[in-house]
């Protein structure tokens, strides 16, 4: 089974003669491949998965996918674990990071 995750374009630059990109997942970033989707721009959200951006998501859509997230996380830990996740923390950091 393949995860996706999303994330916000914050940089575009060529390297090596290929469209690369920054990605901000709430604090943390990572150096992505453009080149599937080449018309992304800047403050666009992608959903990247093994370093390649694979298609162009809108606010919205992002919101519903950390929200999935979270659904999945409170379901599959108790209340002591879920106080404790660091993984819960970053998805409430991405989903405050969307302006709905």
């Amino acid at each position: 089974m393949c995860l996706a995750v999303p994330g916000k374009v914050i940089e575009i630059f060529s390297e090596s003669g290929l469209t690369m990109g920054r990605i901000d997942y709430a604090g943390t970033v990572n150096k992505v491949c453009l080149e599937y989707i080449p018309e992304i721009q800047v403050g666009q959200y992608t959903v990247v998965h093994a370093g390649f951006a694979l298609s162009i998501i809108d606010e919205e859509e992002a919101f519903k996918s950390y929200e999935a997230w979270e659904e999945l996380l409170h379901k599959t830990l108790s209340e002591d674990e879920a106080a404790q996740s660091e993984e819960l923390r970053t998805i409430r950091l991405l989903k405050a990071g969307v302006s709905k």
